[in-house]
């Protein structure tokens, strides 16, 4: 049993799907699923990142891991940190970070705070947000807990034309729109929307975009197969390569290669709704008050990075790249025997690299330009080969 939403959630709920039902109407009766989950994410006012419901934690629909320990940001810090130092002129002056989709500015906290007791901060935090709800969250978090730090943190509504040092970017890529393809007896077709009583349903349609058209008969999957393809996932990645002059983005996500992907055992796609820590089939539930992700086809990253110019510097799973950059060493500055404050710090440890939580279902993928020093998070275990 889904837990039922409070009176005026539902009626928001109800706002949501009334746009949505306008975008089909005026589309012609039909919409791309990729255009009804933007809308459904990010229309202003109403889609789940622009309203103003808690998304994060316990209280919630999903918990990341930031929020489950400050030892990721933490390790994450020691990963970067060689990054941001190494620069033509030397030590200084050092990279900038640029956070994409920061969250509740858990992680831009934690990463700050680290770097500052490495003696390794960055001149600009730049968080590019593209929700007003969480940006302004975000700011009034960062400067209640560290207002010191917190004049070194920015907002950007765009790209900058220009930058060097590190892109961050944690569990953004699943919630970019994706296409719904279904390969048939006669080719794949666009799963789109339709409307359905007082709510939606799906529907074929042939593939009018030549570039989701070719990605889709390229895969060549068997009749019956359901599955998504991102097409923003590759603009996002061209767009960060133009942008980047030399540094390292690093993007953290749930995710497979295409390999494991499009297995045939995966028939049925990736496609979900996150409510309440309930995770559903069904991503026409309650619009506006579920998330809907897709799990990241990492090859499909790497490969739009190196046609932008970009160099693919690593792949490994979440466990191997925290523990190469110093987890179980971060862990261990608690002492052990300091049951109270060690044990909820483990146990989140074990959720951030145990198999059967997030440690292999989460891949960190690095695509870099120009010369680095060695990125520590790859020393093992790189998976480079499997893309």
């Amino acid at each position: 049993m889904l837990p039922s939403p409070a009176p005026d959630a539902l009626a928001h709920s109800q706002r949501v799907t009334a746009h949505l039902q306008a975008l089909i109407r005026e589309a012609g009766g039909w919409l791309p699923f990729a255009r009804f989950m933007e809308a459904a994410l990010y229309a202003p006012g109403l889609g789940y990142y622009a309203a103003g419901a808690m998304k994060f934690g316990a209280a919630g629909d999903f918990v990341t891991a930031p929020e489950l320990t400050p030892l990721f940001g933490r390790t994450l810090a020691h990963a970067i940190a060689p990054v941001l130092a190494n620069s033509p002129e030397g030590d200084k002056p050092r990279g900038d970070i640029l956070e994409l989709g920061a969250g509740s500015g858990k992680l831009a906290l934690d990463v700050l705070g680290e770097l500052e007791r490495l003696d390794a901060l960055p001149a600009r935090y730049a968080i590019l947000e593209v929700s007003a709800d969480l940006r302004a969250r975000q700011q009034a978090r960062i400067a209640q807990e560290r207002p010191d730090l917190a004049r070194r943190v920015v907002w950007l509504d765009t790209l900058p034309a220009a930058f060097e040092g590190v892109i961050l970017g944690n569990e953004v890529f699943d919630a970019l729109p994706v296409d719904v393809v279904h390969w048939t007896t006669s080719g794949p077709q666009a799963h789109g929307v339709v409307e359905q009583g007082e709510g939606f349903a799906w529907q074929d349609r042939p593939i009018d975009d030549p570039a989701l058209r070719a990605r889709a008969a390229a895969l060549d999957l068997a009749p019956g197969y359901l599955s998504e393809i991102s097409l923003a996932a590759d603009h996002l990645i061209a767009a960060l390569a133009h942008s980047l002059q030399r540094g390292l983005i690093l993007l953290i996500d749930y995710g497979f290669s295409a390999a494991e992907y499009y297995h045939p055992q995966r028939h049925m796609g990736t496609l979900r709704a996150h409510y309440r820590h309930h995770a559903l089939d069904d991503p026409f539930y309650l619009p506006g008050l579920c998330d809907l992700t897709a799990h990241v086809d990492f090859s499909a990253l790497a490969r739009a990075g190196t046609e932008a110019g970009l160099d693919l510097s690593g792949y490994a799973s979440q466990a191997n790249f925290l523990l190469n950059a110093g987890l179980t060493e971060l862990l261990m500055q608690t002492p052990p025997t300091d049951a109270a404050a060690f044990l909820p710090q483990s146990n989140a440890v074990q959720r951030l690299v145990s198999p059967a939580e997030m440690g292999d279902l989460f891949k960190v993928i690095a695509l870099t330009k120009g010369a680095l020093p060695q990125l520590t998070g790859f020393a093992r275990g790189d998976r480079r080969h499997t893309l």
